[in-house]
């Protein structure tokens, strides 16, 4: 059984499951509380199916230092690791 984690945390046990899997906890949080409010949308494109011009967009709205001057699997990496 999933320990409680706190009002912050609305799904408990997929939080500690993507902490173990190696997610960080903002992200695991941010992931659990998305499913569990039901706007976690796996429509989404995969980064490598993305433009660079994208991968930039998105490196700039997530605060991603040295964004310019990486290439496209780096801003993938970057972006991946942000969370």
């Amino acid at each position: 059984m999933a320990r409680d984690h706190g009002p912050q945390i609305k799904d408990d046990a997929l939080f500690e499951k993507l902490v173990e899997d190696g997610n960080s906890p903002g992200k695991a949080a941010r992931i659990a509380n998305a499913k569990a409010a039901g706007t976690l949308s796996h429509n989404s494109v995969h980064l490598e199916d993305r433009t660079k011009a994208d991968l930039l967009a998105q490196a700039r709205k997530v605060g991603i230092a040295g964004r310019s001057k990486m290439d496209k699997a780096a801003l993938i990496k970057a972006i991946r690791d942000h969370g």
